[in-house]
C-alpha cells in the first residue's frame, strides 16, 4: 500500500511539473497605429477565451500598406499575424509568405461576402482571412449645395460647384482614383499566363476616357491634393470630393446636417453618360510561413477577424465590415458613408489583379493631366503609360 501510494505521489509530482513547463506560444502581431489599442483588447479576450495554453503576444505597429515590404525585409523577424491590403496577395504569395487557410475555412468562407473571400483567395485557395470590405471610395457632397438631381453626374456636380463658387475635389494623380475613369469606360487591368500586368487603357475607350479626365481637371471647379485638403476645406471652398471611409467623421463634422454621400457619378465620355467605377480594396489578416506556432497563429487570425471583433472594430473606428451578419446590423445601414460604399460596390473592381507597375505611370498620366500640360495629345500620354505599366 505504501508502495503504491508513494508511485501516486511521484506520477503526482511529474504532471504537476510538466504543466509548469509547459510551453508558452510567443506570438507578434502586427497592425496600423490607429488599431493597437483595438487589437490589444481583442488579443486579451482571445487569452481569456483560450485557457488551455499560455499565450505571449507582443505588437509591432506596421499598417496594412507596409505589410508586404516590412515582410519582405526580413520574413524570419516579421510577424506572425498580419494585416495586409488585399493588392499585396499575390506578392506576398511568390515571396511564400503566406500559410493557406487550413482550419475552419469552410466557416470563414460561409461568414464573409464573396467578393471578400475572392480578394483572399488564389484560385481554390483561401490564404488569408478577411477584415473589411471597406477599403473603397465614393463621393461626399454639401447637399446645401448640390441637389440629389446634380450629385448624379459629374457635369451636375461641376456646374453646383461654379455657381457657387466651390471646388470638387478628387486627387487625380493618384492611380487609385483615376482608374475610375478607365474601368467605367470598360478598360481592364489583368494578369496573362505568365504573372505580368496587362492593360488596354490606351485603346478607343480609354482614350476617350482621358479626354474626359483632361476636360474635368482643367474645370476651373475641379481641385485635387490630399486628405487634408479635402477635410480643410469640405464645407468651406470645397462642396463635393472624392474619398472613402476613413474621412467619414472628419467631413461628418464639417458638414454637420448637410452632410451627405453617395455612389460616384456617371461622367461624359465620348458623348454619352459612363458610370464611374472604383477599386474594391479589402483589408486581410494573413498568417506568415515562418511562424512556430501555426494552428495557434491560424486561431488568433480567425479570432481576430471573426462575426464580434468585425463588429467591434465598426463600433471603435468605423471601418466597415466583410462578415455578411455584420453587414446587416442595424447601426452598419444606417451609416451614410458605408451606405455609400456600398452603392459604389456594384460598379467595383477588385484589385488583386494590380500590380505594383501600375500605380507610378498612373501617376504620371495623372500628374500631366492636373498640371494642365497639354505639349503631347491623350493617345501620345496613354501609350507611354500603358507602356510603363506593362513593361
Amino acid at each position: 500500500m505504501k508502495k503504491l501510494l508513494s508511485l501516486m505521489l511521484v506520477l503526482g509530482m511529474l504532471i504537476s511539473a510538466g504543466s509548469a513547463l509547459a510551453e508558452t506560444v510567443t506570438l507578434k502581431v502586427w497592425g496600423s497605429q490607429d488599431d493597437q489599442v483595438m487589437l490589444q483588447e481583442m488579443v486579451e479576450a482571445f487569452k481569456a477565451a483560450n485557457p488551455d495554453k499560455e499565450y505571449d503576444v507582443s505588437f509591432g505597429v506596421v499598417g496594412e500598406g507596409d505589410a508586404k515590404t516590412k515582410y519582405l525585409e526580413d520574413p524570419e523577424e516579421a510577424a506572425d499575424v498580419f494585416a495586409f491590403a488585399n493588392d499585396q496577395l499575390y506578392d506576398l504569395l511568390n515571396a511564400d509568405a503566406l500559410y493557406e487557410v487550413t482550419i475552419n475555412k469552410d466557416a470563414i468562407v460561409e461568414a464573409n461576402v464573396p467578393s471578400a473571400i475572392e480578394a483572399a483567395s488564389s484560385g481554390d485557395h483561401l490564404y488569408a482571412y478577411p477584415i473589411t470590405a471597406d477599403n473603397g471610395y465614393f463621393l461626399y457632397y454639401d447637399k446645401s449645395v448640390i441637389s440629389e438631381e446634380q450629385v448624379k453626374t459629374l457635369d451636375g456636380i461641376l456646374e453646383a460647384c461654379s455657381d457657387a463658387g466651390k471646388k470638387m475635389f478628387m486627387d487625380v494623380s493618384n492611380g487609385w482614383y483615376i482608374a475610375s475613369f478607365f474601368i467605367g469606360a470598360g478598360g481592364e487591368l489583368g494578369l496573362d499566363e505568365n504573372g505580368k500586368q496587362t492593360c488596354d487603357f490606351n485603346n478607343e475607350a480609354g482614350v476617350a476616357a482621358g479626354e474626359a479626365i483632361k476636360a474635368f481637371t482643367a474645370h476651373e471647379a475641379f481641385l485635387t491634393g490630399d486628405d487634408s485638403i479635402l477635410t480643410g476645406g469640405i464645407g468651406t471652398t470645397i462642396a463635393a470630393g472624392v474619398s472613402g471611409t476613413w474621412n467619414a467623421e472628419a467631413i461628418k463634422e464639417k458638414l454637420g446636417e448637410n452632410y451627405a454621400a453617395t455612389k460616384l457619378p456617371t461622367f461624359t465620355c465620348a458623348g454619352e453618360q459612363v458610370q464611374m467605377a472604383s477599386f474594391a480594396g479589402f483589408k486581410l489578416m494573413g498568417v506568415n510561413t515562418m511562424t512556430e506556432y501555426p494552428e495557434e497563429a491560424m486561431a488568433l487570425a480567425d479570432w481576430l477577424t471573426n462575426e464580434e471583433n468585425q463588429l467591434k472594430r465598426f463600433k471603435m473606428r468605423s471601418i466597415g465590415p466583410s462578415n455578411i451578419k455584420v453587414m446587416e446590423n442595424e447601426e452598419v445601414k444606417a451609416d451614410i458613408a458605408l451606405s455609400a460604399l456600398a452603392e459604389q460596390s456594384k460598379f467595383a473592381v477588385s484589385q488583386k489583379d494590380v500590380l505594383g507597375n501600375y500605380w507610378a505611370p498612373a501617376e504620371a498620366f495623372g500628374t500631366t493631366m492636373e498640371a494642365k500640360d497639354y505639349s503631347k495629345d491623350i493617345q501620345t500620354l496613354l501609350d507611354e503609360m500603358v507602356a510603363g505599366i506593362t513593361n
